[in-house]
């Protein structure tokens, strides 16, 4: 089967995580896998696997996209593919009004949380519209299927994000001086990171040995370095920037919180839990709920509550006991979202896709 996948750029998130993964995995399954990239390489984060071909555009603004759609359109019809799979809704909208009458099947993965197309009333109502053009729908969490319910209920289908072994660190140097709670995701309004220093900040004296580390770059950067400093935590808060692998903090760390507004599907909340750490997260409307087994390995605490994401914090930094049981636990989403299992699904949707669309044509 020859796959083209299409997203924006290579550049960090959550999306490019997963088509990273899913790439290698079938190319080992013996596909052919092109991903396209809208944006040049200048910015890439990850590198594809080998055998995985690159086509990069070199466009990098909306008005370059729409001067050069025929670019577009012809990139997307190279390769032969049997199947395009779109990531992210712009992008879906794009690549699905792009290959009409090309007569591709197009699948596209929507990756935003409910909470997030409620924010954005134009642009839901063009997806509303575009959508029904996609041979199968992907959405990774009961929440936002039951959201384009019942609209496209012959086209949805839920697979969740694959979560992996983390690598092997044998010898990486000790990195925190403190216990260490910690928190990864891009520095934007939504992740609510000023509600997780804030939280940090009522039982820092009680805490007084514990440090917060948030890993992530974006233009809230500045504003939370201040907040930090008008709360006094000083040196007890950390923004490192952007990590390409966060892993050896991951294991290094004693505690994961996720204190984010929504969520589709929370990649770093999954990967600490990968690595044995407790974690906490708010309980957003899809996401950490179906991710977290509360009180089983790990917290939910309601949403967008500073003194309650506090409280569950002072929990755990107070017993030790308590984070082991949940970390004991923690790792079994390995096995609960196995890579291997993921990509069969994708598969299924692949092969159902390029037979609908045969059927089509033909009638």
């Amino acid at each position: 089967m020859r796959i083209k996948f299409v997203i924006g750029s290579l550049e960090a998130g959550g999306a490019q995580r997963v088509l990273i993964l899913l790439s290698e995995r079938l190319v080992k399954h013996g596909h052919e896998v092109t991903v396209l990239t809208i944006n040049g390489t200048k910015n890439d984060c990850f590198s594809l696997p080998k055998r995985v071909r690159r086509q990069a555009l070199n466009l990098w603004s909306g008005l370059q996209v729409l001067l050069n759609l025929p670019k577009l359109r012809a990139a997307l019809r190279s390769s032969k593919p049997d199947v395009i799979v779109s990531f992210i809704d712009i992008m879906n909208m794009v690549t699905l009004l792009t290959t009409r009458g090309l007569h591709l099947p197009v699948v596209v993965s929507e990756r935003s949380a409910p909470g997030a197309f409620e924010e954005r009333p134009f642009l839901n109502w063009v997806r509303g519209r575009v959508y029904r053009f996609a041979s199968r729908i992907i959405v990774q969490n009961q929440g936002a299927l039951d959201y384009f319910l019942p609209r496209f209920r012959e086209k949805l289908a839920i697979i969740p994000n694959p979560v992996v072994r983390p690598p092997e660190i044998s010898s990486a140097p000790r990195l925190f001086s403190r216990p260490q709670v910690l928190a990864v995701g891009r520095l934007y309004e939504v992740k609510q990171f000023d509600r997780l220093i804030a939280a940090f900040a009522m039982i820092k004296d009680k805490h007084a040995d514990w440090g917060l580390t948030i890993v992530g770059d974006g233009p809230l950067k500045r504003v939370l370095k201040k907040l930090g400093k008008d709360l006094e935590l000083g040196d007890r808060l950390s923004l490192p920037g952007y990590l390409a692998s966060p892993y050896v903090l991951l294991k290094q760390a004693d505690l994961f919180v996720m204190s984010s507004r929504f969520e589709g599907f929370p990649n770093a909340l999954c990967e600490a839990m990968a690595c044995g750490l407790p974690v906490i997260a708010t309980d957003c409307p899809t996401g950490p709920r179906e991710v977290i087994r509360d009180g089983i390995d790990g917290l939910l605490v309601k949403n967008e509550d500073t003194i309650a994401i506090s409280e569950a914090m002072d929990r755990l930094m107070s017993d030790e006991a308590e984070r082991r049981r949940l970390a004991s636990k923690s790792a079994e989403i390995i096995q609960r979202f196995d890579l291997e299992r993921i990509t069969q699904l994708w598969e299924s949707v692949f092969m159902e896709s390029i037979g609908s669309k045969k059927e089509k044509h033909t009638v």
